[in-house]
């Protein structure tokens, strides 16, 4: 009968602790969009292939490469929206800085390349889990790291492109 008491309390405190850590891993989820891939860059996503490219003026002044996994690419290259669960995009940005060096050979100021990196922004289609930001859960690092305050108005800035399934690039062939 001991055995039993003791049995059931542990069952019981196992209950608990395990609805108390998914209640407060609901709460997380909102706040630390950049967890999406467990607070690290995703691997490889260096290696993923061309979207676009951009050039940003204003206070961003960058150049943007963004890149998609192969989910993202063939819907793209199919016309596919909304996009599948399963596809992620990145956009890497990088200061847009003058070439001392090119420009000396163009003989004037017109060469402008990637500077130092600003940061690593994704967008993760899961329907289901991001239900309530169009189906995108949106992640950035800056310096590697993830940068969860600024994530917070992602997919306010991105409701304008709903027709295009929340995204601002288009595809370049």
């Amino acid at each position: 009968m001991k055995q039993i008491h003791i049995l059931l309390s542990v069952a019981a405190l196992a209950v608990s602790v395990g609805g108390a850590m998914t209640v407060s891993a609901a709460g997380a989820d909102a706040d630390k969009s950049s967890m999406i891939f467990g607070g690290t860059l995703p691997p490889g996503y260096r290696d993923w292939k061309l979207i676009s490219v951009a050039h940003e003026e204003g206070n961003l002044n960058d150049l943007r490469a963004v890149l998609g996994n192969d989910a993202a690419i063939n819907a793209y290259r199919e016309g596919k929206l909304p996009f599948p669960d399963g596809a992620i995009i990145a956009r890497i940005a990088w200061r847009y800085v003058p070439s001392e060096e090119n420009n000396k050979v163009f003989g004037h100021p017109q060469s402008f390349v990637a500077g130092p990196p600003t940061n690593v922004q994704f967008m993760v289609k899961d329907s289901q889990k991001y239900a309530s930001t169009g189906g995108w859960g949106f992640a950035q690092f800056s310096d590697g790291k993830p940068d969860t305050i600024s994530v917070q108005g992602c997919f306010s800035c991105h409701v304008p492109v709903k027709d295009r399934d929340f995204i601002f690039t288009r595809y370049s062939p």
